[in-house]
């Protein structure tokens, strides 16, 4: 029995430790890397928001809360104000989020069952959710739940929470690993939900879906507006304040 627990632990441990590949025409042109983004879209959270984090990119934003600010992060799997990913000393097996990540417990975090986890997201609690995605389109359809040149894919919660949610940010990879753009007039995946995006968070942008288009709110440092867009299938309207991403 020890030896499963142990063998699982580690499992977990690797699960999302592997480098994210260099995609083509990265070598002249940084971008953020996929912590930088999730301290921007960390920067979304306003004080007493309850907050749910996909897969992948989001689950790293618990780890760049302010101090003083008082976040409640909520997992499908059925616990609701959770602290950071634990470290290497501090993991409890028994204590993961949805995405399989080993987190820490904070005083006043509580557990509940899966189906009163749902009962949240369906209700309208949830203030704010973060998700992954493949491709998002001109109108803030989001895609990213199946691969089909793959043949895999699970929906998971991700279809209940882009439309349960108050807010819905995607952060993503501007361009696919060939240097495709993935916001696209329309999808070409299976969709998640229509029309659920409100904000998109990218290693070179951040990107406000409206009812009158894509608008560029901020560019990543070195990048101009016009580089963005050469990697945009879009037209992108340019907000009046367009700005480099601020971290701070």
């Amino acid at each position: 029995m020890e030896e499963e627990r142990e063998r699982i632990e580690q499992k977990l441990r690797q699960r999302y430790l592997g480098e994210p590949r260099r995609r083509e025409g990265e070598e002249g042109k940084p971008r953020l890397d996929r912590d930088t983004m999730a301290l921007r879209v960390a920067r979304e959270f306003e004080d007493g928001m309850v907050v749910n984090l996909g897969i992948g990119i989001p689950t790293l934003c618990v780890n760049f809360i302010p101090a003083g600010r008082q976040i409640l992060f909520h997992t499908e799997n059925g616990a609701l104000g959770f602290g950071p990913i634990a470290s290497p000393e501090e993991v409890d097996i028994d204590l993961v989020n949805a995405g399989g990540q080993f987190v820490t417990p904070k005083t006043g975090m509580s557990f509940f069952s899966h189906d009163e986890s749902f009962a949240m997201i369906r209700g309208g609690r949830i203030d704010v959710c973060v998700l992954g995605g493949m491709q998002v389109s001109e109108r803030g359809d989001l895609a990213n739940w199946l691969l089909p040149e793959r043949g895999i894919g699970s929906i998971g919660g991700a279809m209940d929470l882009a439309f349960g949610a108050k807010k819905l940010i995607v952060v993503m990879e501007h361009t696919t690993l060939d240097g495709k753009p993935k916001i696209l007039d329309k999808c070409s995946y299976e969709l998640t939900a229509p029309r659920c995006v409100d904000l998109i968070v990218t290693d070179i942008a951040v990107i406000g879906v409206t009812e009158e288009g894509l608008v560029l709110k901020e560019v990543a440092p070195g990048w101009s507006a016009e580089e963005v867009q050469a990697l945009t299938e879009p037209k992108l309207k340019l907000a009046p304040d367009l700005k480099e991403i601020e971290l701070m």
